[in-house]
């Protein structure tokens, strides 16, 4: 069962796309769902970038952490 209304595979887009595909994924779920971040590196600076812009309208969650795969479950309050 997928719990997860979007999911983004950020390996998939050229990097000055990868922010602003994300929050515009994100600014389009619903309060209470979540999308999958698959990633290939930490996405730490994406996390402070989400503190900045939606600090209290968020939750982050490893699902999985490297070495080569990151997994963020980021989820709308």
């Amino acid at each position: 069962m997928n719990t997860y209304a979007a999911t983004i595979n950020a390996t998939e887009y050229p990097p000055h796309l990868k922010h602003k595909i994300i929050f515009e994924t994100f600014d389009q779920l619903k309060p209470q769902e979540a999308m999958l971040l698959i990633n290939d590196h930490d996405p730490k600076p994406l996390r402070f970038q989400f503190q900045s812009t939606h600090p209290e309208g968020f939750e982050w969650e490893y699902v999985e952490q490297g070495p080569t795969t990151f997994q963020v479950k980021i989820s709308k309050l």
